[in-house]
């Protein structure tokens, strides 16, 4: 009796190692490891001269989302079919608890979205936005279903910001039942001010979406949130983070040996303030999502601090919307611009590009930082993130040489414009499996809708 499929020829990378080796797959998951494993497999995939990389994981996701008065492009179909074209295989994206809702009722309307859509595995973090004290308790039921991560705002106030006291019971609360919180981190408060200002003074280009979000107020918020979190005694989480201000505060969290962990994305290592200085005007308005970008000389700060582990992952915060009807509900007013920008599908190639193509780490740090840290800090591993025996069969059989210019042409996300159109990256997916079936071969998909999982995730237990 035969495997499945067999993977031969090629180089395995892990966060640790990097050897040749085939990979047998059976029945959805990864049954030995070894140097010319038998041939007698349904599925044999050739690959020579190219890397075998666990799939990636994006732990910041936000499809079928509303927002602002519109809904983000990709539903969880089409998110996470580029996704895989990508070389994700795994995504956490966020159900959203409303005013006056209980975080049951966030779960099972994004569990509704993702049934029957999914092409590949998922789970979800959870939006707090209404915290009584009563709620607390609701949070143990959700960890216990596998959903042990909550995310709060410091930011937009009015809509999903939280205050200190709430977000300090909210810490206290995951100190106790072994959950991981994910802070948006700016000053949501005085932002506000300043947009205000702004506005009155007339200023409503989209460049004053960036400009009026100071890089001192996400540090602000990034050194008060990390505080908080020491005080509670609780692991932390900095999503999105922008700038080397705020960089810098969890470096020193960090260095006083705190549990604190915080992702960018590759809009902040690949654009910058200067995106917004196109001829078109209102152009600009494809770059608006928060935090803002920033000026160009952070990029190097952040790349070295993937590098150095100061920043432990890279996500997208995928949260796509079309330029026509949707970023255009802003001509007239930036804080009318949707916020999110898409990015699902390009992850893995970029940071590929611009960190081992580039020569900045490793290829053992690139896996560690796409998807060895994220499964290990959001209760994944070793199910996900690594190939080893036993794991789930999401590999990705990478070509390093391969050359591609990115472009909405010829993207797979549902949307009319690319944040890296132009971008040329070196080093491409050319198979991507997902629990050992082909999503995607060559350029061709093979997947189907609805054969994703919703993946009950462990508690915290460090990276």
């Amino acid at each position: 009796m035969g495997f499945d499929t067999i993977i031969t020829n090629g180089t395995v990378v892990t966060a640790t190692d990097t050897y040749a080796a085939d990979v047998a797959i059976e029945d959805g998951k990864i049954t030995a490891i070894g140097k010319s494993l038998p041939r007698d497999a349904k599925k044999v995939i050739d690959a020579t001269g190219r890397y075998v990389f666990p799939g990636g994981i994006d732990a910041h996701t936000h499809l079928d989302m509303p927002f602002g008065g519109s809904t983000s492009a990709d539903d969880f179909e089409t998110g996470t079919t580029a996704a895989a074209y990508g070389g994700t295989t795994t995504i956490v994206d966020f159900a959203i608890q409303y005013k006056g809702q209980d975080l049951r009722t966030a779960f099972d309307t994004w569990m509704k979205k993702a049934d029957g859509k999914a092409v590949a595995d998922y789970a979800f973090h959870c939006i707090m936005t209404d915290v009584p004290a009563a709620r607390l308790e609701e949070m143990n039921a959700l960890v216990r279903d596998g959903v042990t991560s909550f995310k709060l705002f410091m930011a937009y106030p009015g809509v999903f910001m939280l205050d200190d006291a709430t977000i300090f019971r909210v810490l206290q609360q995951t100190s106790k039942n072994g959950a991981m919180v994910c802070m948006h981190a700016e000053n949501g408060g005085a932002i506000d001010v300043i947009v205000q200002q702004a506005l009155a003074e007339g200023k409503t280009a989209p460049k004053y979406h960036a400009l009026t979000r100071p890089t001192s107020l996400e540090a602000e918020a990034v050194s008060r949130a990390i505080a908080l979190a020491e005080i509670a005694g609780s692991p932390l989480y900095i999503v999105h983070l922008s700038c080397d201000d705020a960089l810098q505060k969890v470096r020193e969290g960090r260095d006083k040996g705190l549990p604190v962990y915080a992702e960018t994305c590759p809009q902040y290592l690949y654009l910058s303030l200067d995106n917004f200085d196109n001829p078109g005007g209102f152009d600009g308005a494809k770059y608006v999502f928060t935090p803002p970008l920033r000026e160009k000389w952070n990029q190097e700060k952040l790349w070295q601090g993937l590098k150095n582990d100061h920043l432990q992952v890279v996500s997208t915060d995928h949260c796509p919307f079309c330029f026509k009807e949707q970023k255009e509900l802003g001509r007239d007013d930036f804080t009318k611009i949707p916020n999110g920008g898409p990015g699902i599908e390009h992850r893995f190639s970029l940071i590929y590009s611009g960190g081992p193509a580039a020569g900045r780490f490793s290829i053992n740090r690139f896996v560690e930082i796409v998807a060895t840290t994220p499964a290990k800090l959001f209760g994944l591993y070793p199910r996900k993130g690594t190939i080893a025996v036993g794991s789930d069969a999401d590999i990705v059989i990478f070509d390093p040489n391969r050359e591609h210019t990115i472009s909405a042409a010829t993207h797979h996300m549902r949307v009319d414009y690319s944040m890296f159109e132009g971008i040329k990256v070196k080093g491409m997916p050319d198979v991507v499996l997902s629990r050992g079936k082909v999503l995607v071969e060559g350029d061709k998909f093979y997947g189907r809708a609805g054969a994703g999982e919703f993946i009950k995730r462990a508690t915290y237990s460090g990276a």
